[in-house]
């Protein structure tokens, strides 16, 4: 396993880890060390097929806040090969990725997926009614990220972009230095710098935003309207929203990998295995009996 820290990793010109673990308004998805993907919850638009999947590296799923009452939600694989699969809901051409080559990272937000490619450009392809797939004059990019309304980019040399919608302030990132990840809620934007501490813009109603004491982060997650952050020490800080729970991680232990849902959280243990805390009226933090889930840097 890689245990270079984000800054590290960002500095030797290293991937940061590929996501093995993703969390949509309604289901979990889980890649395991064989490349195979398997995945729970509400299955409605076939965001849940994806047991055909094979040599994936990393999966993203597509969110949608709490305001919007339906199971309209995609999964997102990045192949090794620099490929993407898709499945689950196409309304706006979402899972139109079929196309897509030479990428080495990717995201998926409500109604539209990102990818980042091996040249540090970026492609998008769904709902645009925001300017959120405005991404084509991006350069020098090593992370994307996606909210519902807005996506989010970081460059090379520490600074982020953004785009879509910036009724919350939630795009104003322009000033922000020295990040190593960034990570898109509904209507809130984290970054995570090389020092271990957090920062936040946008919505702040329920306290996703207060993240200012945090330390020792070398990984961030945001939901629809929580932020969850996984310490050096493998344990789970999180802040927000938790009216099912989805922010009850501080028991957490030997974590590695973390994602948030809208109203869920799920992380990822040293050995493999997964946990999930919060909303599971589809079954979606029904995940304690997945194994060999792949661990980063593997």
């Amino acid at each position: 396993m890689d245990n270079l820290s984000p800054k590290e990793a960002m500095l030797k010109g290293k991937p940061r880890p590929k996501p093995a673990i993703a969390a949509g308004r309604r289901h979990t998805v889980g890649l395991r060390s064989d490349g195979t993907v398997t995945a729970v919850g509400d299955n409605k638009y076939g965001q849940c097929e994806v047991s055909g999947w094979r040599d994936v590296v990393a999966v993203a799923a597509g969110n949608v806040h709490m305001a919007t009452n339906t199971g309209n939600a995609h999964t997102i694989g990045l192949k090794s090969d620099g490929t993407v699969a898709a499945a689950g809901w196409n309304k706006h051409g979402q899972c139109e990725v079929t196309g897509w080559r030479e990428m080495v990272a990717v995201a998926a937000g409500w109604c539209r997926t990102v990818g980042l490619k091996s040249d540090g450009t970026v492609a998008a392809v769904g709902r645009n009614k925001e300017g959120e797939c405005k991404v084509s004059g991006w350069r020098d990019m090593v992370e994307v990220a996606a909210g519902d309304w807005h996506t989010v980019g970081l460059k090379s040399d520490g600074t982020v972009t953004a785009v879509g919608n910036n009724r919350y302030r939630q795009c104003l990132v322009s000033d922000w230095c020295d990040i190593v990840a960034v990570a898109a809620g509904y209507l809130h934007t984290i970054g995570l710098k090389s020092d271990g501490t957090v920062t936040a813009a946008g919505l702040n109603k329920d306290d996703q935003c207060e993240v200012s004491g945090w330390r020792g982060v070398v990984a961030i997650a945001a939901g629809s309207y929580h932020t969850i952050g996984l310490k050096s020490d493998g344990t789970v800080a999180a802040a927000g929203w938790n009216k099912y729970g989805q922010c009850k991680v501080s028991d957490w232990r030997d974590m590695v990998a973390i994602a948030a849902g809208c109203a869920h959280t799920v992380g990822l243990k040293s050995d493999g295995t997964v946990v999930a805390a919060g909303d599971n009226e589809y079954g979606q933090c029904g995940v304690s009996g997945w194994r060999g889930i792949r661990l980063p840097g593997n």
